[in-house]
């Protein structure tokens, strides 16, 4: 069975975030998405990561750029959106600020789930998410195309709306991502090239935590 991924970064990486773990940043992707597609039954054909750069913060966009290059080697297609600046004023005191909104990165993940069922890329679809803003786009495909399936994976410690799940086709259609998967799932600390060249370099701020010696 063929299957495509489609990542929503944000609402993954904000579940890792959330673990207080940094080097479980540090996450291959097509090694997570082997992990609910295993081969010989599945052949993944394509992994799609919809994200954007926070260019305006020096460190993470650094490290941001670096993951992207390490998805890249590892044959993951990124699409990436933008941040939008936005004045914000409070009410109360009159306080100005600038605030950014991430734009397009839903609009994306729907265009592309449905290009690739309209291009026949997939049988089936892994959407890696917990967000309920792509329902819509769940439930055409399931209107249009019958023959192809969505599966959602809920990134870890998201429960998604039971919306999300019944628009796939209930709970049978859906998985919930575990600690395990994303601790089995991640990149070295260099990522190499055919050529054994090194692509991208694992921050130190990903740096896994010293592994504790037993006292005996």
């Amino acid at each position: 069975m063929r299957v495509s991924a489609f990542v929503d970064g944000f609402n993954l990486y904000h579940a890792v975030d959330a673990l207080g773990q940094p080097h479980l940043k540090w996450l291959n992707l097509r090694t997570l998405c082997e992990q609910f597609a295993p081969r010989p039954q599945f052949d993944i054909t394509g992994i799609y990561y919809f994200s954007a750069f926070a260019t305006w913060l020096p460190d993470k966009y650094r490290r941001h750029r670096e993951y992207v290059k390490a998805l890249k080697a590892v044959g993951v297609t990124p699409i990436m959106g933008k941040f939008k600046p936005r004045d914000r004023e409070c009410l109360k005191c009159g306080h100005q600020w600038q605030h950014h909104e991430e734009k397009q990165t839903d609009v994306n993940i729907a265009l592309y789930l449905l290009l690739g069922a309209a291009r026949d890329w997939y049988d089936r679809a892994l959407l890696v998410t917990a967000d309920s803003d792509l329902v819509p786009a769940i439930q055409m495909v399931r209107q249009e195309f019958p023959n192809k399936r969505v599966q959602i994976i809920a990134p870890v410690g998201r429960k998604p709306c039971a919306e999300l799940f019944n628009a796939a086709g209930g709970n049978e259609c859906g998985h919930y991502m575990e600690r395990s998967h994303i601790e089995q799932s991640l990149f070295g600390a260099a990522i190499l090239d055919s050529s054994r060249a090194v692509i991208a370099h694992r921050p130190c701020e990903y740096e896994p935590p010293p592994k504790q010696v037993p006292v005996a």
